[in-house]
């Protein structure tokens, strides 16, 4: 369905901007920053030059020369009879897509000195020597494999053995039966989402959450219900249990979707005490919960609880739906995950998979199943590299940036950093010009929210995080000081 956005609702999305003073240039900056973290869809209809003047109260002219520049750079195509429309341009890279990415695209000078840094994706670098064993591995063994048709929707038995094992060590109880496997942690939960969620359905959210989270939301036409999740007196970032039980009251969601290891992106880890009292709520309103464990296995300091899903014993509950993968303990591009359920569920989710996805990879499956054998040995060596980037990290941004409020999370791949004025859309704005990637604050929420806030992933190596923090620091400086108290947050 084509989207078309009003003057108002555009005015609202550019945020602190919208002062009625800006010139055209910043006005372009602004709309091609809402493109590149993915607030602003690809394929929506722009309101009109006279509209969106009246609803900045600016003059037409400062939109006109505004759109032609964004129709020059290729992020507006006028269609004739149709009015003007969002785009990206047609240089842009194909491994940052709009709008599911946590970055979206970004549009980045070609002719810059030095190479683009990414750090829009918290991603860690594939392991080569894991991956090329387990490719061999499973290479050897794909013989035995052909046999049959190939076709299972629930995943090979050896994988999801594999997978059950690796939960039942945790301490969630798992059978291979209760185990689909997905291809990755996103499709497991658009699965879920496709069986449990229909057209105008609530589904309850963290705020912020992790980016993906809230576009399956909208694409399926329903409606995301945001949770804000607390601070403690330290400041540290938690889950108010109250509110949840609000939530789920007053919203009746179809379901509810929770980050509780090493949150993405605050770095959060909800506490055991925590954990029995959001099933119990869950269960008390009958709501199923899809469990994000991606980052669970990532911890740095000492290792988490159990997951969620092991206080949901009680047969004939809201079922806890618990998913992960292997893109953040060994690499983005093994599109391998899974989805731990009760059996009735998994079955109802695989009647509906059945449509258009008739089974995951044999071979991808196997490669995964070797790696998991392998990750007990893998772990403590990419934890390690983790920890000492991020370190290194949190150390460089609170020399480069002082005013800002760098935490040092406890495990995760990102640090949920405070800057302390209500500037991520423009700092990213400005960071792109210095060859950074970076995804803005709002990205993270609904309704502009968390604009004072900004994701920084420790995935790359140190002498690469050093150089991203001296453009991060000099894209800061390039905004000034002199309108940042005047500048107001979007909620």
């Amino acid at each position: 369905m084509e989207q078309q956005l009003g003057g108002n609702a555009l005015v609202r999305q550019l945020g602190e901007f919208a002062d009625g003073s800006m010139g055209y240039a910043a006005l372009a900056g602004r709309i091609r920053t809402l493109l590149g973290d993915g607030r602003l869809a690809v394929g929506t209809r722009v309101p009109s030059e006279r509209e969106l003047a009246l609803a900045l109260g600016i003059g037409r002219g400062t939109v006109a020369a505004a759109y032609e520049q964004l129709r020059e750079s290729g992020h507006l195509l006028r269609r004739r009879g149709s009015g003007t429309w969002t785009a990206l341009p047609s240089g842009t890279p194909t491994t940052s897509p709009a709008p599911f990415a946590p970055s979206g695209a970004f549009a980045v000078s070609p002719d810059l000195p030095q190479g683009v840094i990414d750090l829009a994706h918290a991603a860690p670098a594939a392991p080569i020597e894991a991956m090329t064993a387990a490719g061999a591995e499973a290479l050897a063994a794909l013989p035995t494999h052909l046999v049959g048709p190939g076709y299972d929707l629930l995943g090979t038995r050896l994988l999801r053995t594999a997978i059950a094992e690796r939960l039942t060590a945790q301490g969630l109880p798992t059978a291979p039966d209760e185990v689909m496997v997905t291809a990755g942690a996103q499709h497991a939960h658009a699965l879920a989402v496709r069986a449990l969620v229909r057209p105008g359905d609530r589904v309850l959210i963290e705020q912020p959450t992790y980016p993906g989270a809230v576009d399956l939301v909208r694409h399926t036409s329903a409606r995301p219900v945001p949770m804000a999740l607390d601070r403690d007196h330290h400041g540290r970032t938690r889950w108010d249990v109250a509110a949840f039980a609000a939530g789920l009251r007053e919203s009746s969601p179809a379901l509810a979707y929770l980050v509780p290891d090493h949150h993405n992106p605050t770095g959060a880890v909800m506490d055991a005490d925590t954990r029995g009292a959001v099933v119990a709520a869950a269960r008390r309103h009958g709501v199923p919960l899809v469990v994000d464990d991606c980052l669970r296995e990532m911890w740095l300091d000492e290792p988490v609880p159990p997951p969620l899903g092991a206080w949901a014993t009680t047969a004939g509950e809201a079922p806890v739906l618990t998913i992960g993968s292997m893109s953040k303990t060994v690499w983005g591009g093994l599109r391998m995950g899974w989805m731990r359920g009760p059996r009735a569920v998994l079955r109802r989710i695989a009647t509906s998979r059945a449509s258009d996805d008739i089974a995951s990879p044999v071979l991808e499956q196997l490669v995964a199943a070797a790696l998991l054998a392998r990750l007990d040995d893998l772990l403590p060596e990419r934890r390690a590299a983790a920890a000492a980037q991020r370190d290194h990290l949190v150390a460089a941004l609170r020399r480069a940036v002082p005013e800002w409020t760098v935490p040092s999370p406890t495990g995760g791949l990102s640090t949920w950093i405070d800057l302390g004025a209500p500037r991520s859309s423009a700092l990213v704005d400005a960071a792109a010009r210095q060859g950074l990637h970076l995804a803005a604050g709002p990205r993270f929420g609904i309704g502009g929210a968390f604009e004072g806030f900004l994701r920084v992933p420790y995935t790359h190596r140190v002498d690469v995080l050093d150089d991203a923090v001296e453009r991060l620091a000099a894209a800061w400086a390039s905004l000034g000081s002199t309108s940042a108290a005047t500048l107001t947050t979007v909620v």
